[in-house]
């Protein structure tokens, strides 16, 4: 996995902490990743070297399962985004890539530039979302499994190369939705309490049965193929247990790298650098 992976983390926290300076850079080497989830979209600025100098997210609701379903909003949100990060650096952006869950139709795939496009950004290019995130981790051997809000995404990689890709519906939205039906509380609540680590303890027997699907979609998707080791990233990632409730049923070790929510941003805005060499 990248040796660099901590250092990497570490300067988003600082790009990100409340009050942090201006990380302003006129020199035209921006790179830029927008994240649109089925839960949180992310906004992620890259300088020359690849490194964080801007970062900005919000939950939102505006895409369900990679597909975009209030394109009005997502325009709003990543314009909002937008504006946060431009104040950052003390310039504007004008390009980004975007990412998709493996196996979304090409007219959806699209969709999300068209999104970016609108919100006043170039869509500069595309990428799975699994591929993005093993473009952080720099996993040689071993699958990749992106849990976003939606969906869970499978990459198996061999030799450095993403060789086979898959996604299915379920994800950190069903967490939620879990949550909400077993207390008798608002979907807005229900989120709330399963980022909560005081709670998080107390909620896992209502939410270990939605990792356990998660765990068999993996499972199902690896069987056969020679991995040593699953790394899971994505949101509901973050969830206490979530590894062990994976180990438990593929019989793979599992990882859960820092900030997981941010791995994949991170990868879609060092795949724009790689769209501008």
């Amino acid at each position: 996995m990248n040796p660099q992976l901590d250092q990497l983390l570490a300067r988003l926290d600082a790009v990100m902490a409340p009050n942090a300076p201006a990380n302003g850079r006129g020199d035209g080497g921006v790179h830029v990743g927008v994240d649109l989830g089925t839960a949180y979209t992310v906004l992620i600025a890259l300088d020359s070297t690849q490194t964080p100098i801007g970062a900005a997210y919000r939950f939102a609701q505006v895409v369900r399962d990679g597909l975009v379903v209030d394109f009005g909003g997502a325009v709003e949100l990543v314009k909002t985004l937008k504006a946060q990060v431009e104040q950052q650096l003390g310039h504007e952006l004008t390009r980004a890539a975007t990412a998709y869950p493996p196996g979304v139709p090409l007219a959806e795939v699209r969709a999300t530039g068209y999104v970016l496009e609108a919100a006043g950004l170039e869509c500069v290019g595309y990428v799975d979302e699994p591929s993005a995130a093993n473009n952080v981790l720099q996993v040689k051997e071993g699958a990749i499994a992106d849990v976003g809000g939606g969906t869970t995404g499978i990459a198996v990689i061999h030799n450095g190369r993403v060789v086979y890709t898959a996604d299915e519906p379920t994800g950190g939205t069903h967490f939620s939705l879990v949550i909400a039906g077993a207390k008798n509380i608002p979907f807005e609540e229900a989120e709330r309490l399963k980022t909560d680590p005081a709670r998080q303890k107390e909620l896992f027997p209502l939410v270990r049965p939605v990792m356990e699907k998660v765990a068999e979609i993996i499972r199902r998707h690896v069987q056969g193929k020679e991995v040593q080791r699953i790394y899971l990233v994505g949101g509901a990632c973050a969830y206490p247990g979530m590894a062990q409730v994976v180990e438990e049923y593929t019989g793979i070790a599992a990882c859960v790298p820092g900030k997981p929510l941010f791995i994949t941003p991170l990868g879609i805005a060092m795949h724009a650098a790689q769209e501008a060499q």
